[in-house]
């Protein structure tokens, strides 16, 4: 099964195939599809490419004067990294085995040269992305080079299939099908909560009226691939921080353990030190270099960085030259670094799976453990800390579910299959379906697609521009002119970054020293430039710039001397707590039994809270009313994450504002949310005026929802990143590209058009599913008011409780541009609250269930 010169490799270095190595490949040479789950350090990349190297040493030459060979193994990974990881990673059992293979990666990266090489003479092995494959199998030339396909590997598949990126990638997985029939696929994943939705989303899905095949309850039995599970592995050991310093009460930065951070890294070899967002980064970075006395090498790495440092940054991490470097998500997928002892993540992880995954980048060998330290950074993320290394140790997983697919990827699609050749919408419809987001697609909604696609839909049709696909005597369908071909290659893909400005740092202060050049440091988002003035600093790339102006689409920068600085807020990089995560949370709570495993400074600040007020139970949810200066608040702890309460917070404030509380504003964490306003709330409730049953009651989704929804700018927001990726307005044009403000006005007129003359219109139907699952998180909403129905209490208090202090100083919280650095009301005031919540003369007026 494994030929000698493969199996005196493997003895060469010392090593046996694994079972599951061995495994994969027989169920590959039987012509199956395969999912193979395997803990870090388990061979999985090895084995996941084994059935092609032994597949590329068997296969004879080409006859000369033939056609070239296509691309006989695709390598898809949600990282350009990653694949560059993978290139080198493999290098060594080709070269060791002596195979005559060659391996190349296609990335945004690549030049156009390489790209155009590669068309004439495929690589055996290609390691791309999803967005690169979009364009692959929009090219003209695709059938030639995709005819000797044989199998596609996917890394980190559970990272790619729940997102919009996974929709665009299951249906250029439906085209490579019928391009290579016959095609195999292996997925290769650590962390996976539900194998049977990967296994589905492996292989070609049917439909009802395709298949006679039920269960016994008559649902449809859909086709799964195979399945290899390695158990096993050595356990990580994680901890969590025990800092001798006070735990904050809010804020997101962790200042207080920077120290003992420190002292971790210079106890070890390298050390890989985990944020939530980029801003994060930046400032855990600079803080470091403040208290770096032993000038450590330790080094920055996140998206928005220039992609030349980003590599730098890389290549000196395989080389073994940094001590540490501080990461956002670019770095949490899969990249091999053996030398990395210690992960310490800054901030709660938000998400079992995701702490899994990051943890495996230290000890990346299956038979060590990983190290691990968990830094909370305020008290409730002491908790959550602790719930997600509980769930770590218990090998739970809660990697967010698949969805349906959405309407605007497969308009982007459409278009490209037309851009590749004509297609007849029979034919296409029918690929569409195997793909497993798409497989309970209806017809009349394809058709509509098609029609969007065509036309623009009902109320854009007497615009020329958005004919993009016309229908054909032949009963074809084709793009109308050559240049939409180029927009769709110019905008393919279903990332939407914050619209960003290069920043160039020069020498001088005048616009005119740009043209002398000076080095990009990376990207910046454009509405945060908005809001300085020439002079004003701000934290980028590491340093502290003073920010100089902006000058042909380039924010120019210079280097400054003074220590504060501004902080760039990097949109969308924020992680919702995971429905298990907050459950658990919430059980920890209401459990005193188990306060035991938290720091002394947590347990009394919660054995405070049960004499003062209360502690919400697992499934019922806390109401506190109090009065500060003269104002009146309510505060609610649902635990179900900022999304959720954020939605919950503006349905809620239209609701009091009818019954007369006179509400003012609302703020909302991941753990609680405060409304405050004019109007004693806590007095109406406790004489029936507010019913907080009827407050909280589940038909708010309805009517609410939609009234609010229809005024709201943040479904603007989201019909502009659906008007992008279904290339209604394309934010490039050839020789040119739109501003973020351009594009957000193009969009807000076409929006105001279809919600006035279409309100059907397919981009409508993708916006508001897009809200209600991303922005707004209604089915959390929903599953949290059927949660809490009649289990609701309420306590009115004279003053402030401990509990609350958190999000009272969330709000209170002076505001600047991004997450700023976590500067409070101030310190007095802090002060002054935190003593009015632990004071032990604070008592409550009344307890209210409803």
């Amino acid at each position: 099964m494994l030929p000698p010169r493969f199996r005196a490799w493997f003895e060469a270095k010392g090593w046996a195939p694994r079972d599951h190595q061995l495994d994969l490949l027989a169920r590959a040479e039987a012509g199956r599809s395969v999912l193979l789950i395997a803990p870090t350090g388990a061979g999985k990349t090895l084995a996941g490419f084994l059935p092609s190297l032994v597949s590329l040493a068997r296969r004879k030459r080409a006859a000369p004067g033939t056609r070239p060979r296509g691309v006989h193994t695709l390598y898809v990974s949600p990282l350009k990294a990653l694949a560059a990881d993978i290139e080198r990673n493999l290098q060594t059992p080709v070269d060791g085995i002596g195979l005559k293979i060659s391996v190349e990666t296609r990335t945004g990266d690549t030049s156009q040269v390489r790209r155009q090489r590669q068309k004439l003479k495929p690589p055996d092995i290609l390691l791309t992305t999803p967005e690169q494959l979009a364009l692959l199998i929009a090219a003209k030339d695709a059938r030639d080079f995709f005819a000797d396909l044989e199998t596609v590997v996917f890394d980190e598949l559970h990272s790619l299939v729940a997102s919009k990126r996974g929709h665009l990638l299951a249906l250029g997985l439906a085209r490579l099908r019928r391009l290579a029939p016959g095609l195999k696929t292996v997925g290769l994943s650590a962390t996976v909560s539900d194998p049977d939705e990967l296994r589905a989303w492996l292989v070609p899905q049917v439909s009802m009226a395709e298949t006679e095949e039920a269960d016994e309850h008559g649902e449809l039995v859909q086709p799964l691939s195979d399945l290899i599970t390695v158990e096993g592995g050595a356990k990580p050991d994680i901890s969590i921080l025990a800092s001798e310093a006070r735990v904050p009460w809010q804020g997101h930065m962790a200042r207080y353990a920077m120290p003992e951070i420190y002292e971790a890294i210079k106890a070890h070899k390298t050390t890989l030190l985990f944020v939530n967002t980029r801003s994060q980064a930046e400032l855990l970075f600079q803080e470091l270099w403040r208290i770096n006395e032993d000038t450590l090498p330790i080094a920055l790495h996140h998206g928005s960085l220039d992609l030349g440092q980003r590599k730098r940054v890389e290549a000196a991490m395989s080389r073994n030259e940094l001590r540490a470097v501080v990461a956002t998500s670019t770095l949490d997928l899969g990249i091999d670094w053996g030398d990395v002892d210690l992960v310490v993540h800054v901030g709660a992880p938000k998400g079992a799976s995701r702490l899994a995954q990051r943890i495996g980048r230290a000890n990346h060998r299956m038979d060590e453990p990983s190290k691990a330290i968990l830094v909370p950074a305020n008290r409730f993320e002491v908790m959550e800390c602790q719930v997600a290394l509980d769930a770590n140790y218990l090998g739970h997983q809660d990697s967010p579910p698949m969805r349906a697919g959405c309407l605007d990827v497969l308009a982007q699609h459409v278009l490209g299959m037309a851009v590749a050749e004509p297609f007849r919408a029979d034919d296409l419809f029918a690929e569409v379906c195997t793909a497993l987001p798409y497989r309970d697609l209806d017809r009349p909604t394809f058709d509509q697609v098609i029609d969007f696609v065509a036309t623009g839909g009902y109320a854009l049709r007497v615009y020329e521009q958005y004919a993009k696909i016309r229908l054909t005597e032949d009963g074809t369908w084709r793009v109308t002119h050559p240049r939409i071909a180029q927009n769709y290659r110019m905008n393919a893909g279903t990332i939407i970054e914050s619209e960003t400005l290069s920043v160039r740092l020069i020498r001088r202060k005048t616009t005119s020293a740009i043209k002398r050049g000076g080095p990009v440091l990376g990207k910046i988002e454009e509405n945060f430039l908005e809001t300085l003035s020439p002079g004003d600093t701000f934290l980028f790339a590491g340093q502290v710039l003073a920010f100089q102006g902006i000058h042909e689409m380039e924010c120019l920068v210079t280097k400054t001397q003074d220590d504060e600085a501004k902080v760039p807020y990097y949109g969308g990089s924020k992680f919702p707590l995971t429905t298990y995560l907050a459950a658990q949370v919430r059980a920890m709570l209401a459990d005193p039994a188990r306060w035991g495993a938290l720091p002394d400074q947590v347990r009394d600040w919660l054995a405070i809270q049960s004499r003062k007020s209360a502690i919400p139970g697992a499934d019922e949810l806390l109401i506190e009313t109090f009065p500060v200066g003269n104002r009146f608040f309510m505060v609610a702890y649902p635990f179900e994450g900022r999304l959720a309460h954020q939605t919950l917070g503006m349905l809620l404030t239209r609701r009091l504002e009818r019954a007369g509380a006179k509400p003012l504003g609302f703020v909302a964490t991941d753990y609680a949310l405060s409304i405050w306003g004019r109007g004693d709330m806590g007095a109406m409730i406790a004489s029936d005026r507010i019913s907080l049953d009827a407050l909280f009651d589940e038909d708010m989704l309805g009517d609410d929802l939609e009234a609010w929804m229809a005024d709201s700018w943040m479904l603007k927001r989201s019909f502009r990143q659906c008007a992008v990726i279904a290339g209604l307005v394309p934010k490039r044009f050839p020789g040119q590209e739109k501003t973020g403000r351009q594009v957000t006005v193009s969009s807000d007129l076409v929006y105001d058009v279809l919600r006035a003359h279409e309100p059907d219109h397919v981009l409508l139907k993708a916006t508001w599913a897009d809200a209600a699952t991303g922005l707004l998180d209604v089915a959390r909403v929903s599953d949290l008011l059927a949660r809490i129905r009649h289990h609701i209490r309420h306590q009115d208090l004279e003053e402030i409780s401990p509990l609350a202090v958190p999000i009272m100083l969330e709000a209170g919280r002076e505001r600047i541009d991004g997450e700023g650095s976590d500067e409070l009301l101030s310190v007095a005031a802090e002060a002054a609250l935190v003593e009015k919540a632990l004071s032990e003369k604070n008592k409550f007026y009344s307890t209210k269930w409803t």
